[in-house]
C-alpha cells in the first residue's frame, strides 16, 4: 500500500513539473504563431534570389 502512495506522489510531482514547463513556454510565446513555420518553406527568401537583367 505504501508503494501506491509513493507512486501517486511521484506522478503528482511530475505533473506539476510538466504543467510549469507548459506555462513557462506559453508565457515565452512558444505557441503564438503555429501557422507560419509550416508554410515558411513554400516562400523563397529575397536575399537568395538571383538578380536577372
Amino acid at each position: 500500500m505504501e508503494i501506491i502512495f509513493t507512486l501517486i506522489g511521484i506522478s503528482v510531482f511530475l505533473a506539476i513539473i510538466f504543467l510549469g514547463a507548459f506555462i513557462w513556454s506559453v508565457k515565452r510565446g512558444q505557441y503564438d504563431d503555429p501557422l507560419t513555420p509550416g508554410i515558411r518553406i513554400l516562400f523563397e527568401d529575397k536575399k537568395h534570389q538571383k538578380k536577372s537583367k
